[in-house]
């Protein structure tokens, strides 16, 4: 079972038609850039959507994978210069308010609690690259093509770079913050921006069904520990304190009902509850 072969919900209205979202009959929901006409470059009003979508989304239980996508030509272009070129004229306190929207818009995509995955083609410029490296999964078709491009304007990729950073590290990050250069997809495979790439757009349709069906067969609360488990590891001294609480961590869910329901099937050699091969 696949999101292919699944009923979806619609819950994008014609007034928020940018982002297009859907639910799946399994519980797959896709995020969908839709500002075709401005290569899916965002802007004030698509980031208060995308993050409506997530606060939505990460209070339903029944979501069990996030996809981010984008329609047209591109994944995104980035920021919408016209927006930017709004903000401009603005004070520094606005702009700090307008930035902290795109910062809470990350860092809300950064922690949902269900796994993630981008589907990138074409082009994936300035924050675009931030919405990707927040994303658990990153997949992208041959032709895709990147850049952090803000120091060409005179700006820097502030919101973005914590994400940035941790994705490809400190020295990958300073020459291509600094250099603004637009890089391929297998630079960005090679840089740990991406994790696959395919040749073709509709190859990463089948490799994104792949990792779905993966990712169904897996119990939903430990995926969503699992997650928290990387961020709690992530440039941590392993120390006593980090030995104790990942020590607590196992013992809570081998006894939680989605341990003990993945244990009793293992014995009993058949799918757990949760898993699509049980339906």
């Amino acid at each position: 079972m696949n999101q292919s072969t699944s009923s979806y919900t619609n819950l994008h209205t014609e007034l928020d038609a940018d982002v297009l979202c859907s639910v799946s009959g399994s519980g797959v929901a896709t995020l969908t850039l839709n500002r075709i006409h401005k290569h899916n470059a965002f802007d004030a009003s698509v980031v208060k959507t995308l993050s409506h979508y997530l606060s939505l989304l990460k209070e339903r239980k029944d979501i069990r994978i996030l996809v981010l996508n984008g329609k047209g030509r591109h994944f995104s272009a980035g920021a919408d210069l016209n927006w930017m070129k709004s903000m401009a004229d603005k004070s520094v306190q606005e702009n700090h308010k307008d930035a902290s929207q795109l910062a809470n818009l990350l860092a809300e995509l950064d922690t949902f609690p269900a796994p993630t995955i981008a589907q990138v083609h074409g082009s994936a410029y300035g924050g675009a690259l931030g919405l990707i490296c927040c994303c658990d999964i990153a997949i992208a078709s041959a032709e895709s093509h990147f850049c952090l491009s803000e120091v060409r304007l005179g700006l820097i990729p502030a919101t973005i770079g914590p994400y940035i950073c941790r994705a490809i590290g400190l020295r990958q990050a300073r020459r291509y913050m600094l250099t603004a250069e637009r890089f391929n997809a297998a630079t960005a495979r090679k840089l740990g921006i991406i994790h696959e790439v395919r040749s073709h757009y509709e190859e990463t349709d089948r490799l994104l069904s792949h990792l779905i069906e993966q990712l169904l067969h897996n119990s939903p609360e430990a995926l969503t520990q699992a997650k928290a488990l990387c961020q709690l590891c992530h440039n941590r001294e392993i120390d006593e304190e980090l030995r104790e609480t990942t020590s607590g961590l196992i013992a809570d869910i081998r006894v939680s009902p989605n341990g003990q329901e993945g244990l009793k099937a293992f014995f009993a050699k058949r799918p757990p509850a949760w898993s699509t091969r049980h339906e």
